[in-house]
């Protein structure tokens, strides 16, 4: 007989959460916003977009935006107070708070210092920053160029095209695309560099921008002429053969929904394939653009039952078996993958993911030494991660390390349902993307 599965409800997308204040409070008047994650990170993204002049005001579960009145506004942002100190926009470790946020200040007037926590002052930016200055910003780095901390002065988006590189991370463009409709012309983006990574979060960014009526279209190039077409019809990106055309439109008010988070649900439809009982997870929209939708697709290649219905979406055990798997466009999944590898029957390969060494932590090393803590083999090379699986120590304490990494600590919480007893260094490290990742845990382990 199967057993009744475990229900759990989906917290609110992180990445559509910050997308979407961001596209509030760039709007003139109010927003109605619902759903909204409430996490580390996420305060961060509120607390910069204050700084830039927005407002928000909880009322009765939701959350009320009131726009700024002409974009970002640093210091001396009339030009007439020189002696007025820089806006702070600090960072703390949210990488999608700093990249996205610089890009947005960097579309107003003024003055900001942006800055971080250690290690956000580690994460490469020159990227970003070579390209903001392209379009008229300026940058005071205090230590080194390219790095958190530096004052950047803002004065719009002054040039009409810009190019941008998704090799190390796919915010960069998400951050000129959000800031490019407060300019007061059109600006092009175009894409550059060997290979873009994590394009379904460039696809979240465009969708908040329809959905918030910025103006854009998207171009892919055929021999030497340039083609518009829908913008969902992009699944890849090659360098050189695309850009984005943003009208300045602006933002406009409205009310908005934020739908479920798909990353932090992988760890509870992952459970439903390595635990003994049947997962169900409510509150996630089966035709998402989040690219970690994608778990679905890796969990049902290693042998777990997947079933989409109007219930939700239920993930029952079964035999697993490991894969090869590119995961590029899902990065943020990788942690939860490697974890679910050493339950399989056979090694996992997980590959083209270079990007993961320039998160919170070096995530392939991370993930390579805390798997290995089992007993299972593991392999970290310049891009890709092995997974060698080995008898799991059941009813075995291992003392597992978190990095201070979100992600690390949720996807290592899996080793509970092999009966080993997890113990994390720095569990409260969850609270910068899923403050009740535990007590949710509880329904899982019992």
């Amino acid at each position: 007989m199967t057993k009744d599965p475990i229900i759990i409800h989906a917290p609110a997308s992180k990445s559509l959460s910050h997308r979407t204040l961001i596209a509030a409070a760039l709007a003139k008047g109010v927003s109605e916003i619902s759903s909204v994650l409430d996490s580390d990170d996420i305060t961060r993204t509120r607390d910069c977009l204050t700084a830039c002049g927005a407002s928000f005001e909880e009322r009765n579960g939701r959350l009320t935006v009131t726009g700024m009145e002409d974009g970002p506004r640093g210091g001396n942002a009339d030009g007439k107070h020189k002696d007025e100190a820089p806006h702070e926009l600090f960072m703390h470790e949210s990488g999608t708070t700093c990249r996205l946020m610089t890009a947005v200040a960097a579309a107003g007037k003024g003055s900001f210092r942006v800055h971080g926590a250690a290690r956000m002052h580690e994460r490469p930016m020159a990227e970003l920053t070579t390209a903001l200055a392209a379009l008229g910003a300026k940058f005071d780095f205090e230590n080194k160029a390219g790095f958190l901390p530096f004052v950047m002065t803002a004065n719009g988006y002054k040039k009409k095209s810009v190019e941008i590189s998704l090799e190390e991370s796919s915010q960069y463009l998400s951050g000129l695309l959000l800031g490019a409709p407060m300019a007061d012309h059109e600006t092009t983006v175009s894409v550059t560099g060997k290979k873009a990574v994590s394009w379904p979060y460039v696809a979240l960014t465009l969708r908040i921008m329809e959905d918030f009526k910025a103006g854009f279209v998207v171009e892919i190039r055929e021999g030497n002429t340039w083609k518009e077409v829908p913008w969902r019809s992009i699944k890849n990106v090659t360098p050189g053969k695309v850009r984005f055309i943003v009208k300045p439109t602006g933002y406009e008010n409205t009310g908005y929904q934020v739908e479920g988070d798909w990353s932090n649900a992988s760890y509870f439809l992952a459970a439903g394939a390595v635990g003994t009982r049947p997962v169900l997870l409510k509150g996630l929209a089966a035709d998402s653009l989040q690219g970690d939708r994608a778990i679905l697709d890796i969990l049902s290649q290693m042998g777990a039952s997947i079933k989409v219905n109007f219930d939700g979406i239920l993930v029952e055990p079964g035999p697993l078996r490991g894969i090869s798997v590119d995961m590029g466009r899902c990065p943020d999944l990788v942690p939860t993958v490697a974890a679910v590898a050493a339950f399989a029957s056979t090694p996992t390969t997980i590959g083209n993911v270079a990007h993961l060494r320039l998160k919170e932590t070096d995530r392939l090393a991370a993930c390579a030494t805390e798997v290995a803590r089992t007993g299972c083999g593991t392999e970290a090379t310049d891009d890709s991660l092995i997974v060698r699986p080995a008898p799991l120590p059941r009813g075995r304490e291992v003392d597992f390390k978190a990095y201070n990494d979100h992600r690390m600590a949720m996807s290592l919480s899996l080793f509970e349902l092999a009966g080993i007893t997890v113990n994390l260094d720095n569990p409260a490290c969850v609270n910068k993307s899923f403050p009740g990742f535990f007590e949710e845990w509880k329904k899982i382990v019992g």
